[in-house]
């Protein structure tokens, strides 16, 4: 009887192993055992007693080792940034991207695929199969507030695709840009609960926020911040396809039976666009005809391609893009260079994602690698409003940057010594047919991406279209069918919320499959939408580059379209179906109840700021923060907020007989920051507005070898934001420098720079005191304080 007991536990676990059988019955016991894998992990089988004494005459029962179902493919997920409908060659864009016409031409594209109109959003909503409210990602993270739907807390009831697909046996890699943990919890404290690799991916290699300077990131491996190289030819796009490149042939030397799920997802083409010259050099002169003549090339190329549908016409621009005709030679030459910077970034782009695709085809297994090319988690941006901008963090600081200052770096355009983003016309062709962008969730231009899928064994069908809607939310169910798996109703010990997405997978063989996916919410800082069966009920609440809404809430104006007869969104039937438009608006408002959308908060900038937003924040009630030499990498979210506000720095620090260089404490970099540094034995404190004004306040004396106290005293203006005030450095209490501050930065130093002790991380806030090793004081920094008044 106990070999019969035992022989059962050897079956049981072979079904946990995830063997074909889904059941196993032996006559004796006539029981059955399934493995249930809605249930995760799935648990390991009793452990066997034994009576034996000697080791010899036993026999041990078989490994535990959870498998994915026999035949599940690799996948493979790529997400580009801010790249819109006509970004590529594929989908008629000006951009040649053999990479992604390859994956179409070899599989499928759909011309009718949305995201959520904005990055957190669109990336919870991708990798959880949820409506991104439901993932608590009604906008951007650093934008969370107080508010369910909108905290940038993925709840535990939303557990993403990689971790279901890691309990089922797959190997999980994350790489390039997050951009989905609560702004508070980036720091050593944590918790650490929602960083990439307590998320389901055994390996993360990446940047957590929205945005990388691609020459000199601040991104970890795992929760451990990346000593960069000293290599003037470093880019991070190429870093991060080199790591994704040696993961997957490491993952399938060791195990080339063991399945991978691959999440490659770089900051390109986010701003800053970061190009290596010998890319951008192959695009001089090509956009020489400007945004108009451009957007009508690119539907022509369209309709020729059947991306769009014959007899589609272009929406109209929005009144605030200016004819190209209209323009000054300085205003096109300043443009044309931005349009370069950005069509070199696609390019070098897509041929790095061809890198990982050529890696995959290396093991072998490239036809049961089941791809998702999505090239753009929103609309291109449209965030450089008229100009452009040489830095983008004037953004987010109410700042507008003039064209003769831009044009004195063009030649560096692109280059580490910029931060920049184009102008919004380019935005508006690179999302043609469509009016709109990034940002607009009411719009297909800030909502309808490029997508394509490959996978040789699972689709029959090549270089076909589909037209069927679609949302990132199906992606996760795609995968979950395409590989054998039910989608789980519990995991690690949390109910979960059923996924909102559908399987796309009844559409891989039949182009006239009827849609699935009927009905679907957008909304994202005010602008809110309606698709349902094909009829799409829009409002445009505020434009990407207005720092105010246009109405009310309540009092905007909506519209109408039949998206079946219009595909560019430029017939609007609100008058000549109001019973529909109600229809929709109601159902809206059903939605947005049970998707914890409301109350909907259409702030943008203010809500970057923490006190603004009213979310949880690391230093909130405090006034005072204290470090010591070492403790670095803080971002500006866990970092205690001194801006449009007075406040005081005092420092001990340790100077040697050879006198003391470097960094004492700074905060942000080349693009906006400020930093006590002693440069040459001498103290001093530097207000960097935005790369674009510096105040230096500095001693003429040496500091002595041995122990001294450098205070910098603040005394900002008044009530406000942005304003100046007067700086004042001590050194042992003694008065030794004062001067003008004329202006300060009011909401954001910068996204992805740091607050550092001891050294300045990435780009230097101070030019001349060198970034990294270089700015590594030389002394000792006993104890730092900040305080804020």
């Amino acid at each position: 009887m106990q070999k019969h007991i035992l022989a059962l536990k050897v079956l049981t676990a072979l079904v946990l192993l995830g063997c074909d059988q889904p059941a196993v019955t032996t006559s004796e016991t006539s029981q059955t055992t399934v493995v249930d894998r809605t249930v995760l992990p799935i648990p390991e089988p009793e452990r066997p007693f034994y009576t034996e004494l000697d080791v010899r005459n036993a026999t041990p029962p078989p490994r535990f080792e959870v498998k994915a179902p026999e035949g599940a493919p690799n996948v493979l997920v790529v997400l580009i940034d801010d790249l819109g409908f006509a970004g590529t060659s594929t989908f008629g864009g000006p951009v040649g991207t053999p990479t992604f016409d390859r994956i179409a031409n070899e599989g499928l594209r759909y011309n009718n695929f949305h995201t959520t109109a904005v990055c957190s959003p669109t990336r919870a909503a991708l990798k959880s199969g949820r409506n991104h409210h439901v993932a608590n990602m009604g906008g951007i993270i650093e934008t969370g507030t107080a508010f369910p739907g909108n905290t940038g807390q993925i709840p535990n009831t939303v557990a993403p695709l990689a971790e279901m697909l890691r309990l089922n046996g797959y190997s999980t890699g994350a790489f390039g840009k997050w951009h989905e943990l609560a702004a508070w919890e980036a720091s050593v404290s944590g918790p650490l609960d929602r960083w990439p690799i307590h998320q389901g991916f055994d390996k993360f290699y990446g940047f957590l926020g929205g945005e990388t300077n691609h020459w000199a990131p601040f991104i970890y491996d795992g929760v451990h911040p990346v000593e960069l190289p000293d290599d003037p030819e470093y880019h991070f796009l190429s870093d991060m396809t080199d790591q994704t490149v040696g993961w997957i042939k490491y993952q399938k030397a060791l195990t080339p039976d063991k399945p991978f799920f691959v999440y490659y997802a770089p900051g390109a083409t986010h701003a800053p666009h970061h190009v290596p010259k010998e890319w951008i050099n192959r695009w001089t002169g090509k956009f020489d005809r400007g945004w108009d003549t451009l957007r009508e090339e690119i539907l022509t190329r369209q309709i020729e391609r059947g991306v769009v549908p014959e007899g589609t016409t272009l929406a109209p621009k929005p009144e605030a893009i200016p004819d190209w005709d209209s323009l000054p030679a300085d205003e096109k030459r300043l443009f044309t260079r931005q349009a370069e910077v950005f069509a070199a970034f696609v390019e070098m782009t897509d041929h790095e994602i061809g890198r990982v695709i050529k890696a995959i085809e290396a093991t072998g297994q490239l036809d049961n690698t089941l791809i998702f090319l999505i090239y753009g988690d929103n609309g291109t941006s449209a965030e450089g409003g008229r100009n452009g901008m040489f830095s983008e963090m004037t953004y987010f600081n109410h700042v507008q940057e003039k064209v003769p200052d831009m044009l004195k770096v063009l030649d560096k355009w692109g280059g580490p010594e910029t931060y920049p983003h184009m102008a919004a016309g380019w935005a508006v062709a690179f999302d043609t047919p469509y009016q709109w962008t990034k940002q607009v969730a009411s719009d297909h231009g800030g909502t309808k991406v490029g997508m394509a899928i490959r996978w040789p064994r699972g689709i029959k069908a090549k270089g076909e279209l589909r037209t069927q809607f679609h949302h990132v939310i199906d992606v996760a169910p795609t995968i979950l069918e395409a590989a054998g798996l039910p989608e789980p109703k519990i995991v690690n010990g949390t109910p979960q919320r059923p996924m909102d997405g559908v399987s796309m997978v009844y559409s891989f063989d039949d182009a006239e499959a009827k849609d699935r996916h009927v009905t679907q919410y957008f909304e994202m800082f005010g602008n809110r939408a309606m698709y349902h069966d094909g009829w799409f009920a829009r409002t445009i609440h505020r434009a990407p580059w207005e720092m105010k809404p246009r109405r009310t809430l309540a009092e905007d104006v909506w519209e109408l379209y039949d998206t079946r007869e219009d595909f560019s969104l430029v017939n609007d039937l609100a008058a000549t179906h109001p019973e529909k438009l109600a229809e929709l608006q109601a159902l809206f408002m059903e939605e947005a109840e049970k998707n914890h959308v409301l109350p909907i908060d259409d702030r943008v900038v203010e809500r970057v700021n923490a006190a603004l937003a009213g979310r949880p924040d690391l230093m909130a009630g405090r006034t005072s923060l204290t470090l010591t030499e070492g403790m670095t990498g803080m971002s500006e979210n866990v970092f205690l907020n001194i801006k449009n506000k007075s406040k005081t720095i005092t420092a001990e620090v340790e100077v040697p007989e050879s006198g003391a260089n470097g960094a004492v404490i700074v905060q942000g970099g080349r693009f906006g920051g400020w930093a006590l540094y002693i440069e040459d034995g001498k103290p001093a404190y530097d207000y960097n507005f935005l790369g674009l004004q510096r105040f230096t306040i500095a001693s003429s004396d040496k500091l002595e070898p041995g122990r001294s106290t450098i205070r910098f005293e603040f005394a900002y203006d008044g009530v406000g934001i942005g304003k100046g005030g007067l700086g004042t450095l001590f050194v042992n209490d003694k008065k030794v420098a004062e001067g003008r501050i004329d202006r300060t930065q009011p909401m954001v130093f910068s996204v992805d720079e740091t607050a550092d002790v001891g050294i300045d991380l990435a780009t230097p806030v101070v030019e001349t005191i060198g970034s990294e090793e270089k700015s590594r004081f030389t002394g000792r920094v006993s104890k730092v304080t900040v305080e804020v008044k």
